[in-house]
C-alpha cells in the first residue's frame, strides 16, 4: 500500500506532518479529515506528486470560465477570512460560500477549489485551478500562509491590500472625471479650432503680406501637418506601443520596466511603499509562525511580482545564507530605507524580530495611505493646469498674429 507524507493544518491553526498508509490520494485525504486535519501538501513517499485526478485536470482546463472582477475577489476574501475567524475549517467555510442563494460566480470558484481540495491539492493550488482573477501574487501569499498555518490571517491582509488598491483606484477615478471633461472639451475646441476657424485665419493673415510672428508660423505648421499626415502619426503610436509592450514583456526588458517604475514620479514612490509594507507585513507574519527566515525570503520572493523586487530579495537571500544578518543584507542592498535598516537591528538585537517588522509593517501602512492622498490630490491640477497651458499657448500664437497684422494695416 502507497505511503503518503502529508503537511496540514491543525483544528487550532497549528502545523503538523507525519506520513499514512493508504490505497489512493482521496483515502488518504479523508482519512486526514476524519482526524480533523486540513492538509496542504499531500505526496507519496519517493516525493513524487500523486497525480491530479481527470475532474481537476478537467476543472483547471474550464477555469478561465470563473472570471471575477476585482470587487468580487474582494468579496470571496473577506467572506472566506470571517468564516476562517469564525473556528470554521476550511473545507467547511468553501462549502458555506458554495451554499450563497444568489447566482454568482463566487458559488462555482468556492465549488471548484472545495473539490480540489477534497482531492488533496494545497489550497493556493486550488484557488489557481478555480479562477485566473487569482494572481500569482494572491496564490503565493496564499501559499505562506499555508505554510506558516496563517491562512486566515494571510487572506485578512490580502482583504486589507485588496480594499487599498480598490480604494485607489476610486480616489484616482474621482480625481480624473473633472479634469478629463476639462482635458476632451480643450482637445475638442482646439479641433475645431484648428480644423475650421484656423485655415480661414490664416487665408486672411497671409493676404495682408506682413510677416507672421514665429509661434504664429509654427502654430500653423503643425496644424498642416497633422492635417495632412494624422494617419501617419496614428501608425506611428501604435507600432511604437506595440513595440514597447514586446520589449517589456520578458527578460531585460522587462527588467527595466519594473526598474523604472519605481522610479517614476507619483508612482514610484506609491509602489515602493507599498512594497516596503508587504515586505515587512508578511515576513513579520512568517516569522511569528516559525517559518524560517530563508524561508519566508522565498515565500517572499515568490509572492513579488517586480523582476527587479525579486532579483533584489534574491541577493538578500544570498547574503543572508552566507551569514550576514538580516539587517545588514537589507543595508547592503542600498534599496530599503535606512528607518527599516535600524527596525530590523533593533529586533535582531531584542531577539524579537518578527514584533519589530510588524510595527514598521503599521508604520509604512500609514505612510502609504499618505502617498496615495498627495498623489490624488496632485492629479487633479496637474491635469487642468497642463491644459491650461496648451490652451493658453495656442490663444497667444493666434493673438499675436492678429494683432501684428493689424497694427501693419495703414489708418485712414
Amino acid at each position: 500500500m502507497p505511503v503518503f507524507v502529508y503537511q496540514a493544518l491543525e483544528a487550532g491553526g497549528g502545523k503538523t506532518s507525519g506520513e499514512m498508509e493508504a490505497a489512493s490520494r482521496r483515502e488518504a485525504f479523508d482519512k486526514l479529515r476524519k482526524q480533523g486535519l486540513q492538509p496542504f501538501s499531500l505526496t507519496t513517499k519517493d516525493g513524487a506528486e500523486s497525480a491530479r485526478s481527470p475532474s481537476a485536470a478537467g476543472r483547471s482546463a474550464a477555469s478561465g470560465g470563473n472570471i471575477l472582477t476585482r470587487s468580487q475577489v474582494l468579496l470571496f476574501t473577506e467572506e472566506l477570512c470571517d468564516l476562517l475567524e469564525a473556528g470554521l475549517k476550511l473545507d467547511h467555510a468553501l462549502q458555506v460560500i458554495e451554499q450563497r442563494q444568489d447566482k454568482s460566480a463566487l458559488r462555482n470558484v468556492a465549488a471548484s477549489a472545495r473539490q480540489s481540495l477534497r482531492e488533496g491539492a494545497a489550497f493556493s493550488a486550488a484557488l489557481k485551478i478555480a479562477s485566473p482573477s487569482f494572481t500569482d501574487l494572491y496564490c503565493n501569499m496564499v501559499k505562506a500562509g499555508e505554510a506558516s498555518g496563517t491562512v486566515a490571517k494571510i487572506l485578512k491582509r490580502q482583504v486589507e491590500f485588496l480594499t487599498m488598491m480598490g480604494e485607489l483606484q476610486r480616489r484616482v477615478t474621482s480625481a480624473l472625471i473633472y479634469p478629463t471633461v476639462i482635458f476632451t472639451a480643450g482637445i475638442a475646441l482646439l479641433a475645431i479650432f484648428m480644423t475650421f476657424l484656423l485655415p480661414q485665419l490664416t487665408a486672411l493673415l497671409t493676404k495682408t503680406g506682413k510677416t507672421l510672428p514665429l509661434a504664429t508660423r509654427m502654430l500653423i505648421g503643425v496644424s498642416e501637418f497633422f492635417g495632412a499626415y494624422w494617419w501617419i502619426i496614428l501608425v506611428v503610436l501604435a507600432v511604437g506601443f506595440l513595440l514597447f509592450r514586446h520589449f517589456t514583456a520578458k527578460g531585460d526588458g522587462l527588467a527595466w520596466w519594473d526598474r523604472t517604475k519605481l522610479q517614476l514620479p507619483f508612482v514610484g514612490p506609491l509602489l515602493r511603499m507599498r512594497f516596503y509594507a508587504q515586505f515587512t507585513q508578511t515576513l513579520s507574519t512568517l516569522l511569528n509562525n516559525d517559518v524560517s527566515l530563508m524561508q519566508a525570503m522565498q515565500l517572499i520572493r515568490n509572492a513579488t511580482p517586480n523582476v527587479f523586487l525579486q532579483d533584489l530579495l534574491e541577493r538578500l537571500a544570498d547574503h543572508v545564507q552566507d551569514g550576514a544578518q538580516l539587517s545588514r543584507a537589507i543595508a547592503r542592498t542600498e534599496f530599503f530605507p535606512p528607518t527599516l535598516v535600524d527596525i530590523v537591528q533593533v529586533g535582531e538585537t531584542t531577539g524579537d524580530l518578527g514584533a519589530a517588522l510588524e510595527r514598521s509593517a503599521k508604520n509604512y501602512d500609514k505612510q502609504l495611505s499618505i502617498v496615495i492622498e498627495r498623489a490624488t490630490a496632485l492629479i487633479q491640477p496637474l491635469v487642468i493646469l497642463v491644459v491650461a497651458l496648451f490652451v493658453g499657448l495656442v490663444a497667444y500664437s493666434m493673438i499675436t498674429g492678429i494683432l501684428q497684422t493689424v497694427s501693419g494695416l495703414p489708418r485712414r
